[in-house]
């Protein structure tokens, strides 16, 4: 475990430039942990050696017009306890936002089966993938630029294009919007199919990489950690949209 430090970061105006710095800080060789808060305008990150002050600093200047400065000349703080929330003003890093919304849209899905009296599995799952698409590309469009810039942390398309970044949500959105209607179903499946292995190959590098990164799967409005169950998620729509797939061209 490396030491945990604190800096001030100024320059910080929104929460675009919130997730900024935090991408410029997770993506520093050493740094196994940070968290930026915009209200307080400080940075807190745990890191090896390999991660010096200079550059963090240097990779926060590379993110944006923004300043780091180590708090008490560079002596680090003691690491906060497990299930400490952190500073005033820090989002504690939490899956149950995400686990909580997957379970409403599983009972969405489960009384609206149950009132149509329709309990086909084919269209149990497309309900809930155009919920699961419609949902997801709200949160994400509340905050789009902080979205992107952590997005573009792990994801392997949009780290080599920032259009693709940005257009991610809107594709969301259509995806989950064809799926309620169940207009052109090969084709949307069959893009489904591909958007969630490519970003299931993004994700499974952070992890293996072992990046403590925030997943930007629920936008920034929602401080989730990038662990296996997000891998799980990924998969489990690819899954579905496969099964679909072959549903339909069988």
């Amino acid at each position: 475990m490396g030491e945990v430090r604190e800096y001030t970061v100024r320059g910080m105006h929104c929460g675009a430039c919130e997730g900024k710095v935090t991408a410029a800080l997770r993506g520093v060789r050493g740094v196994e942990r940070a968290e930026v808060s915009l209200e307080r305008e400080r940075a807190r990150v745990e890191a090896t050696g390999e991660a010096s002050d200079e550059t963090l600093r240097e990779a926060v200047a590379s993110a944006g017009d923004y300043e780091l400065a180590r708090v008490d000349g560079g002596e680090s703080a003691p690491a906060p306890a497990a299930g400490s929330t952190g500073g005033e003003g820090e989002r504690e890093e939490s899956l149950y936002p995400l686990l909580l919304i997957v379970g409403y849209l599983v009972g969405v899905v489960v009384l609206a089966a149950w009132a149509a009296g329709a309990w086909e599995p084919m269209a149990m799952m497309r309900w809930f993938m155009a919920g699961f698409f419609l949902a997801f590309s709200f949160f994400k469009l509340l905050d789009l630029r902080g979205f992107v810039v952590a997005y573009r942390g792990y994801d392997l398309l949009a780290k080599r294009s920032r259009a693709w970044a940005y257009a991610y949500p809107f594709v969301e959105l259509a995806l989950g919007a064809l799926y309620l209607v169940n207009l052109y179903p090969v084709w949307v499946n069959a893009l489904t199919l591909v958007i969630m292995l490519v970003g299931s190959a993004g994700v499974l590098r952070a992890l293996l990489d072992q990046r403590q990164i925030r997943c930007a799967c629920l936008g920034t409005a929602l401080n989730l950690p990038m662990t296996k169950v997000t891998l799980i998620e990924d998969l489990t729509m690819a899954a579905m949209a496969g099964a679909m797939l072959v549903w339909l061209l069988g």
